[in-house]
């Protein structure tokens, strides 16, 4: 299953398109697509594949809805891959929705976004802890974040956790704030935009060891409350690029 497009001077270009992988286009204002749920969700054995382009162009991209990972009896895992690049002055906004890992899930991701130095982006994970009555019950939740300036890698993170790890980690911290997204910018001038930040009172960022990307976490107790904070950043994110509010449709 396997989604491939490209923006060229902002006109779009579909490559590949694998159902059940689909997605909506609109472009009144700003090029702007949703990407729809695969079925009801992500199931074992599911290999969901995105892979686009921006050429001197501009994209919002969201998901439709939470992404659902569904419970796995045996070795195989649900494996969600994306693979993005950005050249030419591109700039991209991808705000994900909510990751649910319904009990017993295995769930491996991993996010490869090749950029230019004149390109910029603003790019949104958000963890939940499951469905409302599971409490982070899934079995293994595996990441690689991987950003390449200019085919230079500058950052990489990777995870492998469990979430009889991550409850125990959460207790420990002895915080009611068990709801988090990671927030990864660039800009074409960091240092003044994480000022900008730290003027608004977002105080979880940092930069990257060279500082050519943003970092932050901001977490919540509750889904509604971590969404507005994470727009909040976007916000300031689209004002330094001198660009209006844009409203998803998801009120």
């Amino acid at each position: 299953m396997s989604l491939k497009f490209s923006f060229k001077d902002d006109r779009f270009s579909l490559d590949r398109l694998n159902l059940p992988s689909r997605y909506y286009l609109f472009n009144d204002n700003e090029n702007y697509i949703k990407l729809l749920n695969i079925g009801e969700g992500i199931f074992p054995k599911d290999r969901i594949k995105t892979n686009f382009k921006l050429d001197n162009s501009n994209l919002i991209i969201t998901t439709e809805s939470a992404t659902k990972i569904y419970p796995s009896n045996s070795k195989f895992y649900s494996i969600n891959s994306i693979n993005i690049k950005l050249e030419n002055s591109s700039n991209l906004e991808f705000l994900n929705d909510e990751l649910i890992l319904y009990k017993d899930a295995k769930f491996i991701q991993t996010f490869r976004l090749n950029y230019d130095e004149k390109s910029t982006f603003f790019y949104t994970d958000i963890l939940s802890n499951g469905r409302s009555f599971e409490n982070f019950d899934f079995s293994t939740m595996k990441i690689k974040n991987t950003f390449f300036e200019s085919n230079s890698c500058e950052y990489i993170e990777k995870f492998d956790i469990g979430g009889v790890d991550l409850k125990d980690y959460i207790k420990r911290k002895n915080s009611k704030e068990n709801l988090f997204a990671k927030v990864y910018i660039k800009t074409l001038d960091n240092v003044a935009f994480l000022e900008k930040l730290e003027k608004e009172e977002f105080l979880t960022f940092t930069y990257s060891k060279s500082k050519r990307l943003i970092i932050g976490v901001l977490s919540s107790d509750n889904m509604s409350v971590l969404k507005d904070k994470v727009l909040k950043v976007w916000d300031i994110y689209r004002k330094n690029l001198e660009k209006n509010s844009f409203n998803m449709g998801k009120q």
